[in-house]
């Protein structure tokens, strides 16, 4: 089985880029391939990473529905074939991207879908990284499951600070198999005050390290730069590889 980690938190925390910079972290180390997985039906990963994509998982279900399997060709192989075509390469990792909710707001197709491409893929790659949408809807439907590490990100807010610990919390009570989670507090402007980690231990977290908020993390974002090419000697990219050091040892 694949070492998995998988990212959540509330939208807005910049949970795409502390993934981009964990994969960074990875393959500097050798901990690779890595199998990126980007469950976010907001879809910028690739973005992150600096790779095009061209299809998705969700494509290859409509195709599907839309009954544009070719002839003498069965669901299960056309399946396989329109997945595999949505792997992105890259050096050290590949990226799928799930794509698009079925119909207003339903993932449980593409979940599905997502689930047994993982599973077949699992003997090709010895990590996977999730990045996964934000709030704890893929919690609820099972999409994180069986991993060995749970990354929660936050900013310094309250609301970041709670909804991660109810994140954290619905993880551990639908015991789908995440062998230990940590809140990673990003985009900080200062070191944790005592009312933060308080939150933080009130909201039965355990913090595993800080980012700090970053104008050239910003300015790649702004600019349509892969953040994943943040030079290693930044401020926010030492802080992250520190974090990713201590939890991947």
């Amino acid at each position: 089985m694949p070492f998995s980690i998988a990212l959540a938190g509330k939208g807005g925390t910049g949970k795409t880029t502390v993934a981009g910079m964990l994969i960074k972290y990875m393959v500097k180390q050798g901990k690779t391939p890595i199998l990126a997985v980007d469950a976010d039906s907001n879809a910028n990963l690739n973005e992150v990473l600096g790779l095009e994509v061209s299809d998705t998982l969700g494509n290859a279900r409509e195709e599907m529905k839309k009954g544009k399997v070719p002839n003498g060709m069965t669901k299960d192989i056309f399946l396989s074939m329109r997945m595999e075509e949505a792997i992105a390469e890259s050096d050290g990792f590949d990226l799928i991207v799930m794509g698009q909710p079925e119909g207003a707001g339903c993932y449980c197709a593409a979940n599905t879908l997502l689930t047994g491409f993982l599973e077949r893929l699992s003997g090709n790659y010895p990590y996977i990284v999730m990045d996964n949408e934000a709030g704890m809807e893929h919690i609820s439907r099972l999409t994180t499951s069986n991993v060995n590490i749970l990354l929660i990100v936050s900013d310094t807010s309250r609301r970041g600070l709670q909804a991660a610990g109810r994140i954290d919390k619905l993880a551990r009570e639908l015991n789908i198999g995440v062998d230990k989670s940590y809140l990673v507090i990003n985009q900080a402007r200062e070191a944790p005050s005592d009312k933060m980690l308080e939150l933080v231990h009130t909201n039965g977290l355990e913090l595993a390290g800080t980012i700090p908020e970053d104008e050239a993390v910003y300015r790649y974002d702004l600019e349509g730069r892969p953040t994943i090419q943040i030079p290693e000697d930044n401020p926010a990219m030492q802080a992250a590889f520190g974090i990713f050091g201590k939890l991947l040892s």
